[in-house]
Parts: C-alpha cells; sequence; structure tokens
C-alpha cells in the first residue's frame, strides 16, 4: 500500500471536484512518525470506541478499550438515575439521523429496523455491531481512566503512561497510542451567572436537561425551558403534554425542519446527496440560502411563529415535528431570550413577564472535558477547531493522540466518527502520514470561526456532513470517483451521486474496502422503505418511471463531468484514475 500524504491540502472541503477526481499525493514532507504502534487505549465505548475498537482490529493493532461503566452504548445507554454522574438521553428520545445515513459503513442496519431508532434499538444495533466482530473482549468494563501523560521519552516513542482505576484498584499501563471517544456530552453548561437572580432570588426549582428524564415530575407546573436545541425542543414538546404551561426561551433564530421530507421519506437521505453538494457549491451562496429559506418556509412561515427571519445571517436548524403545533395550539410559547429572574417570575428582554414559574430547565448544552489529559495537552484544545481536522492535537512531537467523535455535523456523528477511526488507525498502521505540524498549525487556525457580528448569536460550529466525511475520506484514500464509477459501473454511479450519501459509499474503493458496499448502496431504499410495509396498497406508480428517471439522470452526469473538466480551476491534476 503506498504511503499517502494525508494533510489534503489540495482536496478543499467544500469542493466536490474530488468526488469526481480523487487526487492521489506523493508522500513529501510528512510528520515524524518513525515508531511502531502496536498498542492502542481507547477511553470509551460508545459508538466512536467501538468503531475504534474495530478500526484497530482491522489495522492489526491491539486495542484496549477503557470504559467506566458496566455495559457499552455511551450516550445512548438510558438510565433511569440522574445523579449517576454519567450523561445519558431522556427516555423518549428518539434519533435525529435515519438508520441509513447513521449505520457504521460495513454493517448495515437491519431492515426491519424504523428509519429513525429509539435509543433502546439504537442501543441493540451497537450490541450486535459489537457481537459480530467480536469486539466485547477487547473492553474492560468498570474501568476509569484516571490519567493519560507522555512518557519521558515521548518526543522519540511516542508513548504514552495510562493509570486506570477498577473497583478501587489503581493500574498503571503503557500504550503506544491514544483514541479518546468520551465525545462532547459530557459536563453540562449551566450558565447561571448569565441569568441575574436566578440563584439568590428565585424561588422555585433549576435543573439542566442532563437531569431530565421523563416528563412526569413536571406535572401540573408552570415550567420554562431556556434553551432551543434540538434537546430544548423535544423537551419543551413532551412537557406541553402534562404541564399547565410551558414557555420557550430561545435567543437566537432558529429554523425548525421535519424528520418526515417530500413523500414521507426520511429528510436526510433525500437532501444529504452527492448532486445537491454539488449544486451548492455550483450557485452563488446567497441563492443557496435563499433556496434554504424557502423550503424551510414551505412547511410553516417562520417569521410569522416568531423563529427566524429570512434576513437572519443565523443558519440555526433544529429538527422537530411537533413543535409548529404545539405553538399553534398554545401549549409551547415562544419567549425571548431572559435578562432576569425575580422570585416568582422570569423577566424577558422585550420587557415582558411570565409569572408564577414553577420550575426552570436550562437545555444549554455541555462542555467538553478531558481531566484525565495533561495540562499541557489539555490546555491548547479549546473547541474541536483547535484540532487538525478536528482530531490531532497539532502540537504534538508524535501524532499518537487523537480526539474521537469531537466534531459537529449536519448529519450522522456516528458516521463521521467512524470514518475517523479509519484514517487515524491507519496512520497508527503506518499507511498514511499527516503533514509537519507547521502545516497542520496553519490549517487549524485558518478554520477557526469567524468573529460573530452579533455576540448575542450563538456559534454554529457544526460542519456539512459530506465536507467532512468526504475529507477524511481523501486523506484515507477511500474517496470514490463519481466518473470512474459511470464508466465501469453507471448504475452504481447514479446512486452514489444522485441518492443519499450513505456511510457504504466509502467502503467502495481503497484500504477497508468492503465487498458487499455495492449490493447495500442499491439496496438503502428498500431497507429504508421495509418496515413501512405492513399494509400493502394498490401501487398506482408506472413501473418506468424511475427508469426513464435514470435515463435522464445519465447525460445529466456527463453535463456536470465536461462542465468540470473545462473549468479553469487553478492547481487541479487529474490522477485520481490511478487509484483504480
Amino acid at each position: 500500500m503506498p504511503i499517502r500524504d494525508g494533510d489534503g491540502k489540495k482536496h478543499v472541503s467544500a469542493d466536490p471536484w474530488t468526488t469526481l477526481f480523487p487526487v492521489c499525493r506523493a508522500p513529501s514532507l510528512c510528520h515524524p512518525q518513525d515508531t511502531m504502534v502496536r498498542r492502542v487505549a481507547i477511553i470509551g465505548a460508545g459508538a466512536s470506541g467501538l468503531a475504534s475498537i474495530k478500526c484497530c482490529l482491522d489495522e492489526g493493532l491491539e486495542p484496549t478499550c477503557f470504559e467506566r461503566s458496566e455495559d457499552i452504548g455511551g450516550l445512548w445507554r438510558f438510565a433511569d438515575n440522574a445523579d449517576s454522574g454519567r450523561v445519558s438521553v431522556y427516555r423518549s428520545v428518539i434519533t435525529n439521523t435515519s438508520k441509513e445515513m447513521s449505520s457504521f459503513s460495513d454493517f448495515p442496519c437491519p431492515e426491519d429496523f424504523p428509519n429513525f431508532l429509539p435509543h433502546g434499538l439504537l442501543l441493540e444495533y451497537f450490541r450486535m455491531y459489537a457481537r459480530h466482530f467480536q469486539l466485547l473482549q477487547h473492553i474492560r468494563f468498570k474501568t476509569t481512566v484516571l490519567s493519560v501523560r507522555k512518557r519521558p521519552d515521548f518526543a522519540t516513542s511516542g508513548q504514552w503512561e495510562v493509570v486506570t482505576e477498577t473497583e478501587g484498584v489503581q493500574e498503571s499501563h503503557v500504550f503506544d497510542a491514544v483514541m479518546v471517544c468520551t465525545g462532547h456530552y459530557q459536563v453540562p453548561h449551566l450558565p447561571l451567572a448569565s441569568f441575574p437572580g436566578i440563584e439568590t432570588h428565585f424561588k422555585g426549582r433549576y435543573l439542566h436537561s442532563q437531569q431530565y428524564k421523563d416528563a412526569e415530575a413536571f406535572r401540573g407546573k408552570r415550567v420554562l425551558v431556556v434553551g432551543i436545541g434540538n434537546t430544548g425542543g423535544d423537551i419543551a414538546v413532551e412537557l406541553s403534554h402534562v404541564a399547565a404551561k410551558v414557555f420557550l426561551s430561545a435567543r437566537s433564530n432558529t429554523w425548525v425542519y421535519s424528520r418526515v421530507s417530500d413523500h414521507g421519506f426520511p429528510f436526510d437521505m433525500v437532501s444529504t446527496t452527492r448532486f445537491n453538494h454539488f449544486l451548492e457549491w455550483l450557485l452563488p451562496s446567497a441563492i443557496t440560502r435563499r433556496i434554504k429559506f424557502r423550503r424551510f418556509n414551505s412547511w410553516f412561515n417562520h417569521e410569522i411563529y416568531g423563529l427566524a427571519s429570512v434576513k437572519s445571517s443565523n443558519f440555526h436548524v433544529i429538527i422537530n415535528e411537533e413543535l409548529p403545533f404545539c405553538m399553534l395550539s398554545g401549549t409551547v410559547v415562544l419567549k425571548p431570550n431572559v435578562k432576569e429572574f425575580t422570585k416568582t417570575s422570569a423577566v424577558f428582554e422585550d420587557g415582558t413577564t411570565e409569572e408564577n414559574i414553577d420550575v426552570v430547565l436550562f437545555a444549554t448544552g455541555y462542555i467538553f472535558s478531558f481531566p484525565f489529559l495533561e495540562e499541557s495537552v489539555r490546555s491548547p484544545l479549546k473547541n474541536n477547531r483547535s484540532l487538525y481536522k478536528c482530531i490531532f492535537p497539532p502540537q504534538l512531537e508524535r501524532p499518537t493522540l487523537a480526539i474521537m467523535g469531537l466534531v459537529q455535523l449536519t448529519g450522522s456523528v456516528m458516521a463521521g466518527a467512524e470514518i475517523q477511526a479509519r484514517w487515524v488507525t491507519g496512520i497508527f498502521a503506518g499507511a498514511y502520514k499527516l503533514p509537519p505540524a507547521s502545516r497542520m498549525m496553519a490549517d487549524v487556525l485558518k478554520k477557526q470561526p469567524p468573529v460573530k457580528r452579533n455576540p448575542s448569536e450563538p456559534e454554529n460550529l457544526k460542519m456539512s456532513f459530506i465536507n467532512y466525511t468526504s475529507d477524511i475520506a481523501s486523506c484515507a484514500g477511500v474517496k470514490p470517483s463519481v466518473l470512474w464509477l459511470l464508466l465501469t459501473d453507471p448504475r452504481l454511479a447514479m446512486a452514489v451521486f444522485f441518492g443519499p450519501c450513505t456511510p457504504y459509499q466509502y467502503r467502495l474503493v481503497g484500504r477497508g474496502r468492503w465487498s458487499g458496499a455495492r449490493a447495500a448502496i442499491l439496496t438503502q431504499w428498500q431497507r429504508a422503505l421495509k418496515p413501512l410495509r405492513t399494509r400493502v396498497v394498490e401501487d398506482g406508480a408506472s413501473p418506468c418511471s424511475w427508469r426513464w428517471l435514470g435515463l435522464l439522470a445519465l447525460p445529466a452526469m456527463l453535463v456536470v463531468g465536461f462542465l468540470l473538466s473545462k473549468s479553469p480551476r487553478p492547481g487541479w491534476v487529474p490522477r485520481g484514475l490511478s487509484l483504480f
């Protein structure tokens, strides 16, 4: 396997060019990694941890996963006890990304599973994955990682000393590399200082959404939910069924989208396609924003509901089918940001006041924290953008520490974490090389979030799912070429370009290629529709309609390829075909 320079410099994330012509690069100046990585410590047995164990095994590495609880699943393993110290989902939570878009790339979700999974079914899928690839034997449960520190000879060996504790007994280990898979839902963010009076005057109860498990404890209460992210919207809707009144405080413009897209299909399978991504890259940003706003407002007018305006510069999106109806029926009342609290009321920035508030529930997110890392490593980690490709701390002498799953994507984080794990373990195994530290630092600085024009607007740190996964796939040499597929397998090419960008696409070529990837892509809609086939009705659609659509799409792809081949884009070298 040839060594590749994994810096991705010419793979501009917003440019779908390399989807059509992946560029193979020679090993130029690279980050030094002459030491052999063999033993890998993995911290956490959630979705990222399981994928990391499996990828280590694929690369011939020796993984040891440390999980502080007694089971796998991480965040997605529901716990009734909110005081257990472990962050977990609430009882009614359902995934925001569909099963096909969230599946592990070589292990499709069962066809009889619903498209959007309750936490119990998602956990069962994790168990199936762990059993199938025999991952459990590599996990040490009820083991807490106390510290991860560089060895004295780290500059040459890249090794880490990991101290763990199991049932009160501490143990020290030496590992060649460490993969941190604790995610970004770790420490609740409770900004009480931003809400005068909440601690000194307010006589009611306040809590963070981490402590919320179900609505029963709030029956008959007047509840104020602060924060209109996915969690805040979900909880407000659920509380509206039992609470006397629910107020939802939002400080920023928010667009609400439904999991159910046109014709009843999962929204992400319809919208997350390489064709749509190509159009978004091709068209001016002002036009694409207008198209998106019009799309959002085609469901309901967000300005009438006080949620968002087309003049807004903010593009914060949440997934919630019920929130508009709750607002329409008055069971949820939208309010602006809270100015202050009195003994029993909340005063808002528009001057209005809501009296007799019993409970304030802060859905204000989480702060990621790595208390086990030594200070010299931990202090530069301000956010995921301070990491190279949102994975590697660029200041380390040896690239043997990877922070997994910390990236926030517009699609499935599980799929993003898996492609991260494939690239990282390939680097550990010596198949790929990172660029020099100076180039990684320059890349990190270039991708820092811009200074906000309006300090009251929250930072939108989410990255495009296709941009990010394609970028990492390019670094790992597993990104498919659509034009090459068009020449060799037109049916598959059309499914890859016009169909949903499912994780199976990154198993078609390169290291870790899976023989079942083609079949998984061509049958993904069958698995999506299977759980809906519980009552068969007469189908009035013409059986030839999809064939005609395919015939029309074929010349469209040729036109796209022609336009790109005539583009004067600088720096392009059409060497991607040599990959195949």
